[in-house]
């Protein structure tokens, strides 16, 4: 099995080139169930889930293409998908696939409301909670969809298609939400989304779908409305930056005192967390196409936050930001509000001789001297990143176990963080 070795203790500098987000490439792939036309998605990161999500798409029918090279494109840019579900040939999405990735579940929306039936897995993914999909069979229910549970699979149904309605989420739900915009552009009518999630990967997610030929109002708002159309149609969309890779690289530049720039993000997609860094005195400077970040000097100062749905501080960054936080000084307090299991990394953490007290949802943690690198085992894709980012921090050698949970969500992080020079290689055994 793979591992990641880390020889801490080297300050980063250089540039670090910014994904497309995998948050928001993979509901833009699943929306390509949508229409009989070709769409076509450009900057697709080159990830573990990707690369999991097209073999389920294939499995209903869905053919993709990967394009060449454009004239006068960068190595370091994503992917350009060409996807095109001319036909649903199956429209189940079988355990043995769904099971490896929550994401997987969302083709229920498109498949019902593109074909009047799915039958799909309940899903699997990252252990840090129970994230129930209670939510998105509700929203489904709402707008028409008779739903049943049979062996471990949701089953729905909408022989005469789906039908526009007031749908109101009862928590602020991403999965919702994508679930919500997916089957209201087929339906008959109007819909009305409320408590919808404003995060940018939805917003990139409804905007794609506007291209497509839905009419879609209040983008970015709590309040979508829809207008449901008999049939969308193929599109061209590039994928938005990956905030998440953003503010893990602006945290690894600042652990070890670097200076980076991190080319091609979008200061507006996380300014709740840089203004979180810069509170804890790390330099921002927005520029325009990028992000710099220099922790020239001085000590990390302590911070307290609690994470949020946007445009509030990402639980996505929270372990990241924990790891930064071990060498603060004073004592953090991080609270974690949306995922009830996600402080697996603390126990990780503490063996490269952090100092993190849990109680409840928070976690105190004092800065300590010095970290030291130890053997770790990432728990979940974010938990995972933060052992990178302490690794680079601490005097010796730290080997993190289990990376493919790195390869679901970070691409070519070993060769990013390498060439701005850290001593980071993957290695077998």
């Amino acid at each position: 099995m793979e591992q990641i070795r880390i020889v801490g203790g080297q300050r980063l500098t250089g540039t670090i080139p910014i994904s497309g987000a995998k948050n928001a490439a993979l509901p833009l792939m699943i929306a390509s169930l949508l229409t009989r036309e070709t769409l076509t998605l450009h900057n697709v990161p080159r990830l573990a889930d990707v690369n999991l999500l097209a073999r389920i798409l294939g499995n209903h029918g869905v053919d993709l293409t990967v394009a060449g090279k454009r004239p006068g494109q960068r190595g370091s840019e994503g992917q350009t998908f060409k996807l095109t579900a001319a036909e649903i040939v199956d429209t189940t999405a079988p355990y043995e696939m769904v099971s490896r990735m929550r994401a997987g579940f969302w083709v229920l929306a498109p498949l019902v409301a593109r074909c009047g039936r799915a039958k799909v897995s309940l899903p699997g993914g990252c252990a840090i909670g129970t994230r129930p999909v209670d939510l998105l069979i509700h929203t489904l229910e709402q707008l028409g969809a008779e739903i049943e549970l049979d062996g471990g699979y949701v089953i729905a149904r909408a022989p005469r298609g789906l039908t526009g309605n007031k749908v109101t989420l009862s928590k602020v739900s991403v999965g919702a939400t994508h679930t919500a915009l997916m089957a209201a552009v087929l339906a008959k009518g109007e819909s009305l989304i409320e408590n919808a999630a404003r995060e940018p990967e939805v917003g990139d997610l409804a905007n794609c779908l506007v291209r497509m030929g839905a009419r879609i109002e209040g983008i970015g708002t709590p309040t979508l409305w829809v207008q449901g159309r008999e049939a969308l149609y193929g599109a061209d969309h590039t994928v938005l930056p990956d905030r998440i890779e953003t503010g893990t690289y602006a945290m690894a530049a600042a652990i070890t005192g670097g200076d980076v720039l991190l080319d091609g993000a979008r200061p507006d997609l996380l300014q709740e967390a840089l203004q979180t860094l810069r509170s804890t005195g790390i330099e921002i400077e927005e520029r325009p196409g990028g992000i710099r970040v220099a922790q020239n000097g001085g000590s990390l100062q302590a911070v307290s936050v609690e994470t949020q749905p946007f445009p509030g501080f990402p639980t996505d960054l929270q372990a990241q930001l924990m790891a930064l936080m071990c060498t603060a000084q004073g004592t953090s307090q991080l609270r974690e509000t949306i995922f009830e299991n996600r402080f697996m990394h603390v126990q990780e953490l503490a063996r490269l001789g952090a100092k993190i007290e849990l109680r409840g949802d928070t976690a105190f943690v004092t800065g300590v001297s010095g970290l030291r690198g130890a053997q770790v085992m990432a728990t979940d894709l974010r938990a995972s990143v933060s052992l990178v980012i302490a690794g680079l921090a601490a005097q010796g050698e730290t080997t993190i176990g289990r990376v493919y949970h790195l390869d679901r969500g970070f691409e070519r992080i070993e060769h990013k963080l390498g060439r701005c020079g850290a001593q980071i290689e993957r290695i077998s055994g």
